[in-house]
């Protein structure tokens, strides 16, 4: 029993649940003081480089996230059970289908966004538009091209659940998580005690190093693990270094 039950569906909570998580979750970030200790690019950076006002990423996070819940909203419902009653499976077997999931999601994630890099026509006028956040924050961690936020992050969450076999109660889990996870690898900041970072190398600066010009074409891996980087010799090494005025730079460590 979970404490929706009763209240709200299993599948307007897998919809709506990951994107109020999205906004609580990015918020924090937002409103957090400066943390100039932790932060892997100055305010000023921030400021001087990134190529696209708060304002419009706002309005182009929202807009895939509109999209977003049509399609999972369809999708849930009409592979749920026509009875309206669903036997969730063990634990075990859950965590197993969260874990086919991350897998499925990573492998659709790596290979179409390797190939929105290699192919200069699909870069210029779809995933450049993500880039124009030279310095990543929280909120825009889904600031994308309409396009790309359907292929890589609609599609892909649809095609994770499908193959994973998972319950629309389980993907209440899975997505509240891959969203936390997400939002965490844009938020340009290194926070002492950060589960993700201790658990995750694919954590804020293997993400913040594909930001930088030196790294566009490595670290394509997201949102979890970085097998496929390293398995296809695009994984870029990476130093943490503290910077002299505080905080941290993440620097390239490949030769």
């Amino acid at each position: 029993m979970v404490f929706w039950e009763g209240y709200v569906s299993d599948e307007v909570m897998g919809t709506f649940a990951p994107i109020v998580i999205y906004w609580i979750y990015a918020g924090f970030y937002h409103l957090l003081p400066s943390l100039d200790s932790y932060r892997l690019h100055t305010m000023r950076d921030e400021e001087k480089k990134n190529l696209v006002p708060f304002k419009a990423v706002v309005k182009g996070v929202l807009l895939q996230q509109l999209v977003q819940a049509v399609v999972a909203l369809t999708l849930l419902t009409t592979t749920s059970n026509a009875s309206g009653v669903t036997v969730q499976p063990s634990i075990t077997k859950q965590i197993l289908q969260i874990v086919i999931a991350m897998f499925v999601m990573d492998t659709w994630q790596y290979f179409v966004h390797r190939y929105m890099h290699q192919n200069k026509f699909l870069y210029r006028h779809i995933h450049s538009q993500h880039h124009r956040l030279v310095v990543p924050y929280a909120i825009g961690a889904l600031y994308n091209h309409p396009i790309e936020g359907l292929l890589l992050d609609t599609v892909g969450g649809a095609i994770s659940f499908l193959a994973s076999g998972m319950t629309s109660r389980t993907a209440v889990i899975f997505f509240c998580f891959a969203v936390v996870k997400t939002v965490d690898d844009h938020c340009g900041l290194w926070l002492p005690g950060n589960i993700f970072h201790l658990f995750f190398q694919n954590n804020t600066a293997y993400h913040d190093i594909h930001h930088q010009l030196q790294g566009l074409k490595y670290n394509y891996s997201q949102p979890f693990f970085p097998i496929w980087d390293k398995l296809l010799g695009t994984y870029m090494p990476f130093n943490l270094v503290k910077r002299p005025e505080g905080g941290f730079e993440a620097r390239p460590s490949k030769d």
